[in-house]
């Protein structure tokens, strides 16, 4: 029933927030005062942060005075609704010409919002149980982790396809780099064997240990790309709505 509201305001799950849920309730109001009515001075939300403590209610209770809320709060779906309807208010007071000038929404038929033809991928809807399962199984034949947002894991995946199962990657994946050809005896084994055959033996692991070590940086370098790639943009995403 707060779909709409908690949509409006950008909340990352607003079909699935359960207020019956003590530990949701209970971040889904901080991240209301954090994000959106901000009624309390950064310092003075410490009582209301705090969602593991036994007091808690007692918080929410001064909160709910402290912003005239006319509802009882024990009655929490009267009280939860006048928030958002709050959080909505002050949303919108702050960008009045913004929502002034934003274009009304085609719709379907269905009632689903018209998407422009020339996106392909209009009729994706990433929050889907369906797209999700997809999302995790591809991401598991490419052997990656998962991720809780379907659209981090989606730019990952896609980054992994581009780097590794282009054209050009495939074209020189069964290609072997011959190196340069070294003579042992110009090998320095870096201390010294009297047996020539230990010399030999230990100038070659010598060779091994440092070709591990290149192909150990060269992996560390290749995973700093793509973890930047994903959290290069410093912005603040204010639809994630948990507080740890």
């Amino acid at each position: 029933m707060f779909k709409r509201k908690l949509t409006a305001l950008d909340y990352n799950d607003p079909i699935g927030c359960d207020i019956t849920d003590e530990k949701q309730w209970r971040n889904v109001i901080v991240w209301l005062e954090d994000q959106k009515i901000r009624h309390y001075k950064i310092e003075e939300r410490e009582a209301l942060r705090n969602i593991s403590s036994s007091s808690w209610p007692e918080a929410l209770k001064q909160y709910l005075v402290d912003l005239q809320c006319p509802e009882d709060p024990a009655q929490r779906v009267a009280s939860f609704d006048w928030l958002l309807g709050h959080a909505v208010r002050l949303v919108y007071g702050e960008s009045v010409d913004k929502f002034k000038a934003a274009q009304p929404i085609e719709r379907g038929a269905d009632g689903k919002p018209k998407a422009a033809s020339d996106d392909p991928f209009h009729h994706l809807d990433v929050n889907s149980p369906e797209f999700k399962s997809g999302l995790v199984s591809l991401a598991t034949q490419l052997n990656m982790p998962r991720h809780e947002d379907p659209l981090v894991l989606l730019k990952a995946i896609a980054i992994i396809i581009k780097e590794r199962l282009s054209k050009e990657a495939i074209s020189t994946a069964g290609q072997k780099d011959t190196g340069i050809q070294l003579q042992l005896k110009n090998i320095d084994a870096g201390f010294e064997i009297k047996d020539p055959a230990l010399l030999e033996a230990a100038k070659v692991l010598r060779l091994l240990h440092i070709q591990d070590l290149r192909d150990l940086q060269t992996k560390i370098n290749e995973t700093i790309v793509g973890v930047q790639s994903i959290t290069a943009n410093p912005k603040t995403d204010q639809r994630l709505g948990t507080v740890k």
